[in-house]
């Protein structure tokens, strides 16, 4: 691959000789005599790297570096200096230079730094192209559901993630989808070309816990041999993903509550403030308000974590979108395993309806995925569906008799997944066909009422 560089020098003979050279070598060159003219070429051009000189006519070299980094942040400038004139060549390097030359420099010290400069632009192609891919992959638009408050929840989601530091709190039972969720609000956002870190709170310890979070200096304890960077200082300007944030130490709560009032934290065993800018997601399946009557989760964090609630409902109180779910994972599984399935026989779909997914989405993609690995191609029927999917349904306890409507009380009212078809027909008679009184004895929605009222001849990916 060819890239342009763009040389900002006010001697001749240095734009000649380097040009000559980078030429001969596959680059495309543009010059510039001054700061002045070299902004402008940049602005025109937009060249992968340029080569800047300090000392200019007019406007010098840093300025012409800051210039270009505030239009630019990203672009990749080299900085060239006279010996005496180090110390500027430093203060460019804290305004984001690359890096830079001293003057007088042999077109091979040149050319072996350019070729640094070039992995880094390959690298940020291929980080591109990856943050593509992920933007296609978690796409709010890919969210398959039938659910009005899925729909409500996803549409919070999608303005959350339009905002550039809004925290938000995802809560849902394990297998909902928190952590999905967290992506495509990452990769929705202003920071989707910036690092997305995740970590699950729950699976370290607390000691551990805090050092990845934090990082460390040498010394502050006893396998600590070097300085480390934590996940809050690699991931700045993009996005920190913390699952089960119930489960922090107190300590860790008092950190993270600073991270995000003041932005500031230490590493452990360090003296001096870094200063981060990330967008916190955090997520938990336990009640944070629960934890903090029970004293073990701090009242302030919650309030800072909690700018932006999203609930996520289990799969079971949305079993409209069972089916549908199904049907797209297994178009999804047919590709990667090489199948041809074609969807689900009325009698196996009503197995998926009734059957409560404790492991909600995880489970179900489970389910879909060893099924389509056991069973014979077409459509998959009731056999074919995993034991602990079939014996839900030959185990289903016998109904009680229906009691007169009036009589009914919040304990007594039961959900359609435990009512056979003659218990509706009963329930719909006793309220004289009010279907919207009958779905609220049944403890569903209306349209779930209607819909499985509805006969439902096919239940496939056509």
């Amino acid at each position: 691959m060819s890239y342009s560089v763009l040389i900002v020098d006010d001697e001749d003979l240095t734009l000649r000789t380097i040009s000559r050279g980078l030429n001969a070598e596959g680059f495309e060159v543009f010059t510039a005599a001054s700061g002045e003219e070299g902004l402008k070429i940049f602005e025109e051009e937009k060249p992968d790297l340029t080569l800047l000189d300090i000392v200019l006519p007019g406007m010098d070299g840093v300025e012409v570096l800051r210039q270009i980094k505030a239009a630019s942040p990203a672009s990749i400038v080299l900085m060239m200096s006279a010996y005496h004139m180090v110390d500027r060549a430093v203060e460019a390097m804290k305004l984001g230079a690359y890096d830079y030359l001293i003057k007088p420099f042999h077109l091979a010290d040149l050319s072996a730094t350019l070729k640094r400069a070039s992995e880094m632009l390959r690298l940020r192609v291929r980080l591109s192209d990856s943050v593509e891919s992920a933007k296609g992959q978690y796409d709010f638009g890919k969210v398959v559901t039938k659910n009005e408050v899925v729909r409500e929840m996803l549409e919070v989601a999608r303005k959350a993630a339009e905002t550039d530091h809004a925290t938000i709190l995802i809560q849902g039972e394990s297998g909902t989808g928190k952590g999905v969720l967290a992506r495509a609000i990452h990769y929705a956002s202003p920071r989707a070309s910036q690092p997305l870190l995740e970590l699950n709170c729950a699976t370290l310890p607390d000691a551990l816990l805090e050092s990845e979070m934090f990082g460390f200096e040498p010394g502050a304890f006893t396998d600590a041999r070097r300085r480390k960077q934590g996940l809050l200082e690699r991931a700045h300007g993009g996005t920190v993903f913390l699952d089960e944030v119930g489960n922090m130490s107190a300590s860790v709560q008092a950190k993270l509550l600073r991270v995000l009032e003041e932005g500031t934290f230490m590493r452990l065993g360090g003296t001096n403030l870094i200063k981060v800018d990330v967008r916190l997601i955090a997520a938990t399946n336990a009640n944070l308000k629960d934890a903090i009557s029970e004293g073990r989760f701090r009242e302030d964090l919650f309030y800072r974590l909690n700018v932006v609630p999203i609930s996520i409902p289990p799969l079971r109180e949305r079993p409209e979108d069972i089916l549908p779910l199904a049907l797209d994972m297994m178009s999804g599984f047919n590709h990667e395993l090489n199948k041809n399935f074609v969807g689900f026989t009325p009698e196996a779909a009503q197995l998926l309806e009734r059957y409560a997914w404790p492991g909600n989405i995880r489970e179900l993609k489970n389910v879909v995925e060893r099924t389509m690995i056991l069973a014979p191609e077409g459509n998959i029927d009731a056999a074919s569906l995993p034991e602990e999917i079939r014996d839900h349904q030959e185990s289903a306890k016998p109904q009680p008799p229906l009691m007169d409507v009036n009589s009914f009380t919040g304990d007594l009212l039961l959900s359609l997944r435990e009512l056979e078809d003659d218990y509706i027909e009963k329930v719909l008679a006793a309220t004289g066909n009010n279907k919207t009184q009958a779905a609220k004895i049944l403890g569903i929605h209306p349209t779930s009422l209607m819909r499985r009222l509805k006969k439902q001849p096919a239940y496939s990916l056509d």
